[in-house]
């Protein structure tokens, strides 16, 4: 029997902007809203020894890695089977007990009575799920309403953490740090004498440990992968057999390329994939042909349409329509009942399926778009730029950016780039720029004004193309002629956001809307220490910012 209600807000689209009770609006059902509760639950309790194990001196690799896979596999959009969040909470209990015998060898206190540190599992898939109900977000109505603002904001940026470390391990980089974060804002979810102060602390060290988690990606990304250059990308499509991967991956999309190299297939990207094109390693594959759709707004006509399978890494997209689930393949911590799972990058059966899918019939002529311009790039031309400044041919600078999303609203993101002045340049990130990634905005002095900095983990390029220039015009961040107009959808913007407070910049832009889990009160310091807002209008907000 499934679960009868839920509660869920932790994304931009949430019903009413208020909060999902009786069905995601992303297509959450609400017996795996129960079992991602749970699991989350059990992970607390798996937080609370791992922190106990620190002080004994006790780290445990496993322990780590699943507990950012776990986290990760709750995020908006990643993974609806239910199934196997059964199987990740018994084995968030195995390995709590397990690590309690080794903190225990150590000395450590592993006596916990009670809580999620004790608790133990039903057997059956309606027990966990009744269990589930009794853990929710809102299942403890004794939690003052602004620190449980707060408590879900760094849980929630916590998520976004997650993913990025989970990638960043993928390819060779860890931190125990990192780690050492998760466990200690999990557990310190249920430590009831924290006040409002100290969780505007693990708020914002939840944005400081987000930095380092994308820069041990970005590390993976440019040490595996070398640094991104600029590159032309092809919107169209080339006669032949096709596949189509979306999400963020870049091990993922490697192993493809591999596996289909000389087998007459065509490898296309979509959404957050688009700026792999860029990096010199996956550029030498020549079947790495180009882009096909958008992010969001075409989704379902576009996997629709696609003449082959089509391969998601991660979210950042809609969940799949039942009558094109056929061609569906998932990766790593994605799950969708209903498409196939692809097991230790094995991607023959997707091969398969390119083979007796049709491909596309006739090459295909469209637009090209140019990637590939991160701060390894950006900074290469340091000089120009910074002379383009001081010669008052650049006159501002904006970072659009953040998540896309399905809801009404984003085409001001749109607007808001094509009426950027002529003498301005445009930064760009993330899945929200496919408002707009096809626009021909010119350049200033050879300079393009439209820079596609990369995925949403290249927040951290951007922040280092910020760092730079104030560096180089000896002022702080907040005094360059620079503003951030950012889009927010799911955790990985949440926990970016907090990076940026970390860093102390002042006067973001926020919308489509501001989250349903910061209330009246909290959002009140976020303006006071920060002034963030709100977005209104493109011309409203272009005349505050430029004058």
């Amino acid at each position: 029997m499934a679960a009868t209600s839920m509660f869920c807000y932790q994304c931009e689209q949430t019903a009413k902007g208020e909060g999902c009770t009786k069905i995601g609006v992303c297509g959450k059902e609400p017996d795996v809203a129960a079992l991602q509760d749970l699991l989350i639950y059990a992970l607390k309790g798996l937080s609370q020894v791992a922190v106990e194990g620190r002080k004994a001196g006790v780290k445990d690799r496993e322990v780590n890695v699943f507990t950012v896979q776990a986290l990760f596999s709750t995020l908006t959009n990643v993974d609806f089977d239910a199934q196997r969040f059964v199987v990740l909470i018994n084995r968030c209990i195995e390995l709590r007990e397990g690590l309690k015998k080794k903190v225990k060898a150590a000395g450590g206190k592993v006596d916990f009575a009670d809580g999620p540190a004790a608790f133990q599992p039903a057997k059956d898939f309606d027990g966990l799920v009744n269990q589930g109900t009794k853990v929710g977000l809102k299942s403890d109505p004794s939690i003052d309403p602004n620190i449980l603002s707060l408590q879900h904001t760094t849980l929630f940026g916590i998520k976004g953490v997650a993913a990025y470390a989970d990638h960043a391990q993928i390819l060779g980089q860890e931190d125990d740090a990192v780690y050492a974060y998760i466990h200690e804002g999990l557990a310190a979810m249920l430590n009831k004498n924290l006040a409002l102060n100290d969780w505007v602390g693990l708020a914002l060290k939840c944005g400081e440990i987000n930095i380092r988690a994308m820069e041990l990606l970005d590390a993976g990304n440019t040490g595996t992968y070398g640094h991104p250059v600029p590159t032309k990308v092809p919107l169209g499509a080339k006669k032949g057999k096709a596949i189509l991967v979306s999400g963020h991956d870049l091990k993922d999309l490697e192993e493809l390329l591999k596996q289909t190299d000389g087998k007459g297939i065509n490898i296309y990207t979509h959404g957050e994939m688009l700026p792999t094109h860029a990096y010199p390693t996956l550029k030498k594959y020549k079947h790495l042909y180009g882009h096909y759709g958008t992010a969001w707004q075409n989704q379902a006509k576009e996997f629709a349409d696609f003449p082959g399978p089509i391969v998601m890494t991660t979210n950042c997209i809609q969940r799949p329509k039942e009558s094109y689930l056929g061609s569906i393949y998932t990766c790593g911590v994605v799950g969708w009942p209903g498409a196939t799972h692809i097991k230790n990058r094995d991607f023959a059966p997707v091969i398969k399926k390119a083979q007796d899918m049709p491909g596309f019939a006739a090459d295909t002529n469209g637009k090209t778009v140019t990637v590939g311009f991160g701060r390894n790039t950006v900074m290469g031309v340091a000089g120009t730029v910074i002379e383009a400044v001081k010669n008052k041919a650049i006159r501002h600078f904006f970072l659009v950016a953040g998540c896309d999303g399905a809801k009404p609203g984003r085409n001001y993101y749109t607007e808001f780039v094509e009426k950027v002045p002529k003498d301005c340049v445009v930064l760009t990130l993330a899945c929200g720029k496919f408002r707009f990634f096809d626009k021909d905005l010119g350049d200033i002095g050879g300079i393009p004004r439209l820079l596609d900095v990369g995925q949403c983990n290249d927040a951290y390029s951007a922040v280092q193309i910020a760092m730079a220039l104030a560096g180089a015009f000896k002022v702080g961040v907040n005094e360059l002629p620079l503003s951030m107009v950012l889009s927010w959808y799911e955790q990985k913007a949440a926990a970016i956001l907090l990076s940026l407070l970390h860093l102390g910049i002042k006067n973001i832009r926020l919308g489509p809307s501001l989250p349903a889990f910061i209330t009246p009160a909290v959002l009140d310091v976020l303006v006071k220490n920060f002034n963030i807002m709100p977005i209104s209008t493109p011309d409203q907000d272009l005349k505050a910012i430029l004058g």
